[in-house]
């Protein structure tokens, strides 16, 4: 049996002629750019969100990165990101001129530990990027009673974490303001490049959207040094679609999640811990084997797909060897890299599929 790491098919199937009739409509309007369906878009999405407003944009780095701009951060400025994540988060920071400041995660939810932040703050930290990875919020209560007591924002990085929930509230609405990602393999993914920047600050929610439109507040006049990072019609049109089921796929791929904790009972396997105060949407089902690269071609050669999230980390990427972080200097984040393997997980598979993989991994 062969079963992917991932698979759209399932979930655009299911809704093709939607997708198909969306386009037909936009196709014939002739608006591509900031029109009907991407402010319905942005209103659609700031509610599920429980946030007041939404600001759709090219990317998720371009959303991280127009936050910190809009925030006024940069040259000699410094931004807490963790040490696990991917390199998107850390660019954001860079991209505004300012220092990318390494935290480590606690090792079995893989996200920020709020206890490492304070001895990473400075008199030039500004911000603390809260990054839900693999679909679990992070620990908002105490990462934000340390912003308040030294003064920072706190951007949540909610790239994976489309419909996840901390004490009952959504992603998105845990922090100053909130990146998201709508690249096609996230829980909520367009059918090409997305992102989107959710805030209950309607003053920023504004320079944002003049930030991402050339500085633009209205055509040609530019009131500042802007970016083009806006988020297409067409793309609005097909996330207005998907936004629709998120929460039923979200569902289901908490009871693949949940058959896998139950059920892989190997050793040698490290299952990912759910905080009892979060809903975790599984955007990535990451185990850690300290066997990693024999389980990885193990399951590959008996047709299963896997990724590695991530194999390098940012400390040791050629990117920011300028940092001068030796090897060991950041340990979790090193392990998490050497050890962490994800195993298939999308809507649309099936009983059969879910039993082959839970089957093979407690073989190895």
């Amino acid at each position: 049996m062969n079963v992917p790491w991932v698979s759209f098919a399932p979930m655009q199937k299911e809704i093709k002629d939607q997708v198909i009739k969306k386009f037909e409509q936009m196709y014939e309007a002739s608006t591509y750019i900031q029109g009907e369906e991407y402010r319905k878009f942005n209103e659609k999405f700031a509610k599920y969100c429980g946030a007041k407003y939404c600001v759709g944009v090219g990317n998720g780095l371009d959303a991280l990165m127009l936050i910190l701009k809009a925030y006024g951060i940069g040259e000699g400025d410094e931004v807490i990101v963790p040490s696990n994540t991917f390199i998107a988060t850390a660019l954001a920071a860079t991209y505004v001129g300012a220092k990318p400041v390494f935290v480590e995660p606690i090792l079995e939810e893989y996200n920020i530990d709020p206890a490492r932040i304070e001895e990473k703050i400075t008199s030039r930290t500004k911000a603390i990027i809260a990054v839900h990875l693999y679909g679990q919020c992070c620990d908002m209560d105490s990462i934000n009673t340390i912003a308040k007591k030294y003064n920072l924002k706190v951007i949540e990085d909610a790239a994976q974490a489309h419909g996840a929930l901390y004490k009952g509230k959504k992603a998105g609405s845990l922090g100053d303001a909130a990146g998201f990602s709508m690249y096609p393999g996230k829980n909520l993914g367009a059918l090409g490049d997305g992102g989107a920047v959710t805030t209950d600050d309607k003053d920023l929610a504004i320079k944002i959207a003049a930030l991402s439109c050339y500085g633009s507040d209205y055509k040609y006049h530019h009131i500042y040094k802007g970016n083009n990072s806006r988020l297409d019609e067409i793309q609005c049109g097909f996330l207005n679609i998907k936004l629709d089921c998120l929460d039923k796929w979200n569902k289901e791929r908490n009871r693949i999640a949940q058959r896998y904790l139950n059920e892989i009972k190997n050793p040698k396997i490290k299952l990912p811990v759910v905080n009892k105060n979060n809903y975790h949407i599984w955007h990535v089902f990451a185990v850690r084997c300290d066997e990693r690269d024999a389980l990885e071609k193990y399951l590959n050669d008996r047709g299963i797909g896997t990724n590695k999230h991530y194999p390098t980390p940012m400390h040791l990427q050629g990117a920011y060897a300028d940092l001068n972080i030796p090897k060991g200097a950041l340990p979790l984040a090193e392990e998490i890299s050497s050890t962490e393997l994800s195993i298939p997980m999308y809507y649309g598979m099936t009983d059969e599929e879910i039993e082959y993989v839970i089957g093979t991994i407690n073989r190895f």
